[in-house]
């Protein structure tokens, strides 16, 4: 079966994946070192992956909080507005690329989290698709590698060939994460419809609410530090 080609979309800026940005081709030029489309993606994957800190706990779900590049102006994502900046720094240089999205069972979150959200279901999970060698390659470059140390994950990598995809053990074999829904691939942040379900799951996501105030009061790396620490 023949893959879906890139519509022409996968290269355009929007006001989310706003890969027009200077700041965001700046970062993309900056980093996308190789001399392939391929070897540039990668860089670009690592360059993002560990170069700005996963913190679930800011979620700022206004139109410019999820901004591409509001992640290189604070220097945090979650994985939605990480994918949402390796996806504008693809189209900056020319590298077709989508939001893909799914429903994931996350069996390590911090106990704040859970005790927030009252599931361990993480809905509309985001993850980067990037057209590379004529096929779509799933890039998820959410958790930084000091954070998978701390955590004891296996690190995600991405060769530009495989999927990069979280692996469903940590390296302990424990239970790590299961992909529960496919929600599909969107050329842009379906910014409103992840709110709507937010609200449906979690209650209140916007600022104000219970979820994101009690988080947004705490400090998910402090809570890692303690939640990991060994005596």
């Amino acid at each position: 079966m023949n893959p879906t080609l890139p519509d022409p979309e996968t290269l355009h800026a929007t006001a989310l994946i706003d890969s027009d940005h200077p700041a965001v081709q700046a970062f993309a030029l900056g980093h996308a070192q190789g001399n392939t489309e391929r070897e540039r993606a990668v860089a670009l994957y690592y360059a993002v992956r560990d170069g700005f800190r996963y913190d679930p706990y800011r979620l700022d779900l206004s139109p410019l909080g999820m901004t591409a590049s509001t992640v290189l102006a604070t220097g945090y994502g979650w994985c939605v507005n990480k994918a949402s900046l390796l996806v504008a720094c693809c189209r900056a240089i020319g590298i077709p690329a989508r939001l893909g999205f799914a429903d994931v069972r996350n069996h390590l979150a911090t106990q704040r989290l859970r005790q927030a959200m009252k599931t361990d279901v993480f809905a509309w999970h985001g993850y980067a698709d990037l057209w590379l060698d004529s096929a779509w390659r799933k890039a998820t470059p959410a958790f930084n590698i000091e954070l998978c140390d701390k955590f004891g994950l296996l690190p995600l990598e991405f060769d530009g060939v495989h999927d990069s995809i979280y692996h469903p053990f940590d390296r302990a074999g424990n239970q790590h994460m299961e992909y529960v829904r496919q929600r599909g691939t969107f050329n842009d942040l379906p910014l409103a419809e992840m709110v709507a379900t937010f609200r449906e799951i979690y209650a209140s996501p916007t600022p104000g609410g219970n979820l994101a105030s009690e988080l947004q009061s705490a400090d998910f790396l402090a809570d890692v530090d303690a939640e990991t620490r060994t005596t």
